[in-house]
């Protein structure tokens, strides 16, 4: 798995998400809605619904596109919509879908047949689907390979003409991205615990102390106080006068962590003051605590949640099928899931990928760092665990997850991220705007059903 390849932006079709450029359509999606459509009652005659610049659009298109959200909702975990709403939010899709089209038409875009071909390829591999396999189902569920070519040349049209019209539009400024990250390193900020690094002096009260003897300890601990807050050295006064059981060996420092780790009562006795700031002494069943804050980081970086991940790769060939593959892999899972094999060991022999040398090791990886199909599967797996063989536009992989932990991103890192969210948002901003005035220039005329 090469680490270059990074998912460029791109936005959600009905059935389409591009990302490095290429389609990923779901052929399930497709299924349903041909069966959608092959189910309709012969002898229920189709009727207009509604009229778009002169090009009508069919009841059977609305029950077709009907499908298709009620899919989009599934695939979410969305409850579906009720029947009524499914069937207006249809029609107004079938609406925004025709004025589009008709826009890339007058400005002459074209979809070239290689880039067809190209796309009902990726479509088969994200399905983990050889072409004729896809084909097969596709013929099982009704819908010709012809019509599924069409739908994938639709699509690609939209994607192309919204490349065109919104894309162009969206700038990201220097500003914009300073302002991001500081309201996101707030906002961590508030979730994350200050790291916090404590000096204590300890005047110990033994258990059955006498009222006086109490007094007695109480006034000693509010000199030490008062001396270490005029500004004396409280590392010495910590070695002269702490009961721990180093002594104050240490200056009476604790050492840096976050602040959820030390006693409540230290995190509140020292909650408003400043690093340098000593408190009032503070009453335990140990005794008094004289506290100092030595240190206080807060969050200045954003973090992110890192995956450690191995895989074995094996590259489909006229001596390798694609099957071969898979049960190859799954033969491997078998042995070490049950322990008779090293994962390092065969990734080293038998990996077709630049990681054999390192045992498969892909490194810590942030993410977004490798395409889709790989990075979902990868995400589900907990440290330990191996999932079933993958198929990606690579290969056939199999995955182990190593390790995973919250890392602090470099400046550049933080910077790409907060430039890619700010994109991420304009362009959703944009693209609705354009939708918007899209539909608004179209001429719609709304059609009663038949009687």
């Amino acid at each position: 798995m090469n680490k270059s390849f990074f998912p460029v932006r791109s936005i959600l079709w009905t059935t389409l998400c591009a990302s490095m450029g290429l389609l990923c359509v779901n052929v399930a999606m497709a299924q349903a809605s041909a069966s959608t459509a092959a189910v309709t009652p012969i002898r229920q005659a189709d009727f207009i619904v509604a009229v778009v610049n002169s090009e009508p659009i069919t009841n059977r298109e609305v029950q077709v596109m009907r499908q298709r959200l009620a899919n989009d909702a599934a695939a979410r975990g969305d409850n579906t919509p009720e029947a009524s709403e499914l069937t207006r939010a249809a029609v107004e899709q079938l609406i925004n879908e025709k004025a589009q089209l008709q826009q890339a038409k007058e400005a002459g875009i074209k979809i070239e047949t290689e880039a067809i071909d190209q796309a009902e390829l990726n479509v088969a591999s994200s399905n983990q689907l050889s072409r004729e396999d896809m084909h097969k189902r596709l013929a099982q569920e009704g819908m010709s390979v012809g019509t599924f070519r069409e739908q994938l040349r639709t699509q690609l049209l939209l994607a192309r003409l919204r490349e065109r019209e919104v894309e162009g539009r969206v700038r990201v400024s220097d500003l914009d991205v300073e302002q991001f990250l500081s309201e996101q390193i707030k906002a961590q900020a508030a979730q994350v615990p200050a790291q916090l690094n404590l000096g204590m002096v300890l005047i110990a009260v033994p258990d059955n102390s006498t009222a006086s003897a109490l007094q007695a300890l109480g006034e000693r601990a509010a000199d030490v106080a008062r001396r270490a807050q005029a500004g004396e050295n409280f590392a010495e006064l910590a070695k002269a006068f702490s009961q721990t059981p180093d002594r104050g060996a240490n200056g009476g420092e604790m050492g840096l962590r976050p602040a959820d780790r030390y006693p409540e009562l230290f995190t509140e006795a020292t909650r408003l003051l400043k690093a340098g700031e000593v408190s009032a002494p503070v009453r335990s069943a140990a005794g008094f605590h004289i506290l100092k804050v030595l240190e206080r980081r807060q969050v200045t970086t954003l973090l992110v949640n890192q995956t450690r991940a191995r895989h074995i790769l094996l590259r489909p060939s006229a001596q390798l099928s694609q099957a071969q593959a898979v049960a190859k892999l799954s033969e491997i899972r078998q042995a070490l899931v049950s322990g008779k094999s090293d994962f390092a060991a065969l990734a080293r022999a038998m990996s077709q990928d630049g990681s054999a040398e390192q045992g498969g090791d892909l490194g810590w990886a942030n993410p977004g760092m490798f395409v889709p199909e790989f990075e979902q599967v990868m995400n589900r797996l907990r440290p330990g665990q191996i999932a079933e063989p993958l198929v990606s536009r690579f290969g056939v992989h199999l995955i182990e997850v190593t390790d995973r932990r919250n890392a602090p991103m470099s400046d550049q890192e933080q910077r790409t991220l907060a430039r890619s969210a700010l994109r991420e948002k304009k362009l959703d901003e944009a693209y609705a705007a354009w939708v918007e005035d899209i539909r608004g220039r179209a001429y719609v005329e709304m059609r009663e059903p038949p009687q």
